[in-house]
Formats: structure tokens, C-alpha cells, sequence
């Protein structure tokens, strides 16, 4: 038995080395594609900026533009405007290499000095409106499945739907009628009360920066002001998730490793928890993480609804002056961010289920 254990001890650490070496290559081949990713992206997002009707000097220098040929020249050489599409392309490039990712036309500051002021306010509320929709959808959800085709299922199947079917600034509007205008039971708009000052900038998340200044009473409106924006991004990821842990966990109650736990005599809510959601989660965190870049990108209507300064309204406003730098800035952090979501749900994969590894 003794000369056994150094075999096994070896085995078991050349079964982590290769492990080890199966991560690392994993992750330098999702980073390879990264990058290849991006580029694609800019470049397609370039493109499209390139064949929108208008020009950017008319849309920011309004009627000065018509009567003042100087001034437009001088617009178009300040921005690169005058320089063949491809230099300008190879130049942005260039320049995004470096962290530069040019000047906004609108705001006249550098655009990632704009996207670190507005970025962290939209991912704050796509994460507490995620979070929110992982703990009432999968729940829904599992409950719909185990009561299959009994009243509680037809119910939720009907709220689901809902969820899905309903356009996101309609409920918007409806949300924020009702509990702010008719009831006056959350705040309507902004990321804090009237007079409120911010707290000091650590991360941009007020209320992770008001509790690490102790500053609870900033905290605390900064929740409130996060819970009717959040809710309504959360209606339609809500109906989409519950859908999702519906059919992912029917299909595992049939197995026949669920009947031999239901047959040793487990309790039902062990059953569900350990043997039927955690391989049901590899297909909820797909889900998951595709909605998370979806509300980060998909929030405009919402932000400018609830007055929410975050990336959503920076891109309206980009789009609507034809700031093509900040408009390629959007582009590239919602990129980023899809990239990285993607990323961190293959990793997690391998951490839910282990029968999956990642070579």
C-alpha cells in the first residue's frame, strides 16, 4: 500500500500540471480571438460610422457650418475629418493601441475619460438588474418546471411570455408612471436625491463608494434610485431566464440519476439544488451572460427615461451629434464586454459541471 501512494501522488499531480497547461492554453487561444475580435468589430463600426447620412461638422457646429467654409475646414482638420477613410481607420488603430481612443466632438474631452465617467453607472445598473433576474427567474423558473402542466406552470408561462412579449420603454413609461408619478413609492429619475452630493470617486459604483465612505444615507438613495430603472430592465431577462430554466430543467428530471436520488429517499429540495439545477446552470449562465451585454448595450431608452447618466445616454447623445470617436468608443467597450462575459461563462463551465474541460 505504501509504494502505491507515491504513484498515486504523481498521477495526481501530472493530472493538475495538464490541467494547468490546458487553461493557459485555453486562455491565450479565447485572448488570440480576442484581439481579432476587436479589430474585426472597429472596423465594421467604422464602416457603418462612415455611411451614415450627415456630416459630423454640420451636426456640431449647427448653422455656422452653412455660412463659415473656415470654420467647417477647421472642424474636419481638428478631427481628421479631411484625411482619406483608410489613414483614418489605420490612424484610429494606431492610436487605440496606445489607450487613446480620440477626442469627443461633443464634450471636447478625451472619449475615455467620458466612457470611465459613464461606463461604471450603466454597469452598476446592469448588474443589480441581472442579479435581480437570476434570483426571480430561476427561481420561477424551476417552480414552473417541477409543477409541469399544473396551474403554478400555466401561470408563470403566462408571465414569462409577458416578460418577453412587452417593449422595454413601454414598461418603462408604465413603471414610472405608476410608482413615481401616481404613488411616489421609488424616485424617477438621476442616480441620487435632489442636493445629494456623490460620494468620493473609488469605483464609480455610488453605492459601493457611499459604504466604503460610510456614507449610508447617500447609500441608501443611491438604491432607491437604482430599483425602478433595474426592474424595468429586468422584466424581459426575467421572462427570457424563467423560459431557459424551464425547459433546462425538465429535460434533467427525466434522467435516470434524478429517479435513483428521488429513490434512496432525498428530499425534494436537495434533489432539485444539488442534482437537477447544478448541471441546469451551465445553460442558465449562457443565457445570463449574453442578457448582462445586452442591458449593457440595450439600455439607452431606459437611461434616458429614468434621466440615468450611464453609457446608454452618452451613446444617444454621440449618435445623435455624429461624434464618430464616441460612437467607436461605445463600440468598443460593448465589444469588451460581450468578449469578456463570454470569457468568464466558459471558465465557469468547467467550474459547475466537471465533467466539462476546457483543452
Amino acid at each position: 500500500m505504501s509504494s502505491a501512494n507515491p504513484t498515486a501522488a504523481a498521477s495526481g499531480a501530472g493530472q493538475r500540471a495538464r490541467s494547468g497547461r490546458g487553461l493557459l492554453r485555453f486562455l491565450a487561444r479565447r485572448l488570440a480571438a480576442a484581439v481579432l475580435l476587436c479589430a474585426g468589430i472597429t472596423l465594421v463600426a467604422f464602416v457603418l460610422t462612415q455611411l451614415v447620412p450627415g456630416d459630423p461638422a454640420t451636426a456640431n457646429l449647427g448653422q455656422r457650418a452653412i455660412g463659415d467654409p473656415a470654420a467647417v475646414a477647421a472642424f474636419r482638420a481638428k478631427y481628421g475629418l479631411d484625411r482619406p477613410v483608410p489613414l483614418q481607420y489605420l490612424t484610429y488603430l494606431g492610436n487605440l493601441l496606445q489607450g487613446n481612443l480620440g477626442m469627443s466632438q461633443q464634450s471636447h474631452r478625451a472619449v475615455a475619460q467620458d466612457l470611465a465617467e459613464y461606463v461604471p453607472a450603466t454597469i452598476e445598473l446592469a448588474l443589480f438588474a441581472i442579479v435581480l433576474s437570476l434570483l426571480v427567474g430561476v427561481a420561477l423558473g424551476v417552480v414552473a418546471a417541477v409543477n409541469r402542466d399544473r396551474w403554478p406552470d400555466q401561470v408563470l408561462r403566462v408571465v414569462s411570455l409577458g416578460g418577453v412579449s412587452m417593449p422595454t420603454f413601454w414598461v418603462a413609461l408604465v413603471a414610472f408612471y405608476l410608482l413615481f408619478f401616481k404613488f411616489g413609492l421609488l424616485p424617477g429619475g438621476g442616480r441620487l436625491d435632489p442636493g445629494m452630493n456623490a460620494p468620493p470617486h473609488l469605483t464609480g459604483f455610488y453605492t459601493v463608494d457611499a459604504a466604503l465612505g460610510g456614507q449610508w444615507d447617500v447609500w441608501w438613495s443611491a438604491v432607491r434610485h437604482l430599483v425602478l430603472p433595474s426592474l424595468v430592465l429586468a422584466v424581459y431577462t426575467v421572462g427570457m431566464l424563467m423560459r431557459f430554466t424551464r425547459a433546462s430543467v425538465l429535460e434533467i428530471l427525466g434522467n435516470d440519476y434524478v429517479r435513483a436520488a428521488r429513490a434512496k429517499g432525498l428530499p425534494e429540495r436537495v434533489v432539485i439544488m444539488r442534482h437537477v439545477l447544478r448541471p441546469a446552470m451551465v445553460a442558465i449562465i449562457t443565457v445570463a451572460g449574453v442578457a448582462f451585454g445586452s442591458l449593457l448595450s440595450g439600455a439607452v431608452l431606459v437611461e434616458n427615461i429614468f434621466s440615468w447618466p450611464g453609457l446608454g445616454q452618452y451613446a444617444y447623445h454621440s449618435a445623435v451629434n455624429l461624434d464618430l470617436p464616441a460612437i467607436m468608443g461605445v463600440s468598443v467597450v460593448v465589444a469588451a464586454v460581450y468578449i469578456v462575459m463570454n470569457l468568464l461563462v466558459d471558465l465557469l463551465y468547467g467550474v459547475i459541471d466537471p465533467r466539462i474541460r476546457l483543452t
